[in-house]
């Protein structure tokens, strides 16, 4: 059992909207969240609404690698 893949990963979630802003204006910071997936169900990338302390307001969080 030890070389069994584990259904369940640990993702990183970060903002599209700041990446995008950083580039243009200076860049405050980057919001990310820190959530888990089942491999098995969501084979793509995961993108969730989250709330961005920097832009202030609810914004697309796609899933980062590691």
């Amino acid at each position: 059992m030890a070389n069994r893949k584990d259904a369940r990963v640990t993702v990183i979630l970060e903002c599209t909207s700041c990446i995008q802003n950083g580039v243009k204006k200076v860049s405050r910071g980057l919001s990310r969240y820190i959530t888990q997936k089942n491999r098995h169900n969501t084979p793509n990338r995961l993108e969730l609404r989250k709330f961005c302390p920097y832009c202030y307001k609810h914004m697309i969080h796609g899933e980062i690698k590691k």
